[in-house]
């Protein structure tokens, strides 16, 4: 017999389930359970003492039920193909999906593969040089490889996210992930379930090609004709799925150049701001030490502020600020954390919108006016360093235009340099982020304190370019066979929408191509 129940417990009664089903069988007063299998999980502290909400399925007599996590991928190699750009989220979940439906994905991805990868991280770390085909952002599992792993989303309506965390489990993620409420995977353990994709790809007769970085878009009577890879090989193909993510900023030129419909779009920039982990905790929880059982604490706001919004972005709890530079003469700031999030410092992105009005001084750039907007601020924070080390300010002293005399300690690795965010950040940018400031450390008391510091510049929160496409078929409303995918086509935020995303543009092909 099966009964779901809801309750709640303390963070030391969840440590794991056995010791979760004991404190079950006490609250139901059975001691016949021979299972439990917790449905969802979030945590609720808003009040004393903190606890965890859980839904669960109990069982009396009977074994609970293993999860299966099969999926029908078939052996492509003799099928028809389609051609993928880029081996992000959407890009990969493009290619399992296409795997299911009997059609061949071949991607090309212009960085390296994860081991690889990993060399140039080091050489951005430790010798200040960016490759701009190998980074944060290009490379195997594209900027979601090193960007936490955070795993909610609000992009329910357009697909199944827990088909997405399934998928993610199979290949190696934490079945913790099913049930979290945030869920979160960690930068240390996403290269490996990247790589487990990849070889399922490989597997099932798929192809992958590193270093290989398209040039060129062979068009004919308005349909893909081929793809061009690298300046040198050639590809026929009808269709192409555009998943290079929302820095391929060679991409967006190309398609300008090629008189390809796109558009400049909205987007967010700020600063990374750095606290010590144990001041939000203690913000957040209302005491003096976390202990041993609560997670490190997270937080997240939005004000309106001089008629903008400005909000926090991709908080990382026991997290580390990293450098997301994808070319030279640019500073970028992202963040991640490891599975234990067991840094001492917390980081998120504060950052203000930007709309079209602000980059209306790129105008004769067209479509690509935002994009060169977001440039102008990275380039900004590199002239005020001359290096990848990232312009900086205590809070309380960017709060009073005062440039610091000392900066904190601080997880980005090529060095903070002292000084004024005025001479990065737009004045309507600093403006806003002042007024904001204030509002959220009266929302979270301590928040405003020099012991925390902004990093400049947090400027690649979504893509600055939209490219255009029919909302039923999802190809370019000029191109036949083009299907502008996830987040550099402007159509995702996160690794689940980019995957879900993907999926949605591999259906649609499928359609065609198993006619």
């Amino acid at each position: 017999m099966k009964k779901t129940i809801e309750i709640s417990l303390l963070p030391e009664q969840c440590v794991d389930e056995n010791i979760a089903a004991t404190y079950i069988s006490r609250n139901i007063g059975s001691t016949e359970i021979s299972g439990i299998k917790i449905l969802r999980k979030s945590l609720d502290a808003r009040r004393k003492p903190i606890r965890y909400n859980l839904q669960v399925d109990v069982y009396f007599n009977e074994t609970p039920p293993k999860d299966h996590f099969d999926f029908d991928f078939k052996d492509v190699r003799n099928s028809p193909h389609a051609v993928i750009i880029g081996a992000g989220p959407a890009g990969l979940f493009a290619a399992l999906k296409l795997l299911e439906q009997g059609i061949k994905p071949i991607i090309f991805e212009r960085g390296k593969d994860v081991r690889e990868r990993r060399r140039d991280l080091a050489k951005i770390n430790r010798e200040n040089t960016v490759n701009p085909e190998s980074n944060y952002c290009f490379g195997e599992g594209g900027a979601g490889t090193f960007s936490d792993g955070k795993l909610y989303t609000r992009s329910t309506k357009r697909g199944d996210v827990n088909r997405i965390l399934r998928l993610l489990v199979k290949h190696g993620a934490d079945e913790k992930i099913l049930y979290e409420a945030h869920p979160h995977i960690g930068t240390n353990k996403l290269p490996q379930i990247i790589t487990n994709i990849r070889e399922t790809i490989l597997q099932y007769g798929g192809e992958v090609h590193f270093n290989s970085k398209l040039t060129d878009i062979g068009i004919e009577n308005n349909k893909i004709k081929s793809v061009e890879i690298n300046s040198i090989n050639k590809l026929q193909t009808s269709k192409l799925i555009l998943a290079t993510g929302h820095s391929a900023r060679d991409i967006f030129e190309l398609l300008d150049r090629k008189n390809i419909l796109i558009e400049a779009k909205p987007f967010a920039l700020g600063v990374r701001i750095e606290h010590p982990q144990s001041l939000i905790d203690s913000i957040q929880y209302k005491c003096d030490s976390r202990g041993d059982y609560l997670p490190p604490a997270s937080y997240s706001m939005v004000n309106q502020s001089l008629g903008r919004g400005v909000f926090s972005f991709c908080m990382c709890p026991g997290g580390i600020i990293a450098p997301a530079a994808t070319a030279p003469g640019e500073i970028v700031v992202n963040g991640w954390s490891p599975s234990k999030r067991n840094n001492k410092f917390a980081n998120s992105g504060l950052v203000v919108t930007i709309e079209q009005k602000d980059f209306k001084i790129f105008e004769k750039h067209g479509a690509l006016a935002a994009m060169k907007f977001q440039s102008m601020v990275e380039q900004n924070a590199f002239t005020v360093s001359k290096s990848l080390a990232a312009p900086s300010q205590r809070v309380m002293d960017f709060l009073n235009k005062k440039v610091s005399t000392t900066l904190p300690d601080c997880s980005y690795q090529p060095g903070i340099i002292s000084s004024s965010l005025d001479e990065v950040l737009p004045d309507f940018i600093a403006a806003s982020l002042r007024d904001a400031l204030n509002v959220f450390g009266k929302k979270m008391k301590g928040y405003l304190t020099n012991e925390a510091v902004m990093v400049a510049t947090e400027s690649r929160t979504s893509s600055p370019v939209r490219i255009p496409r029919d909302k039923e078929n999802l190809q370019h409303p000029q191109i036949i066979g083009l299907y502008p995918c996830g987040e550099g086509a402007g159509y995702a935020g996160g690794i689940i929408s980019a995957a879900i995303d993907g999926e949605q543009c591999a259906l649609k092909i499928g359609v065609l191509l198993i006619k």
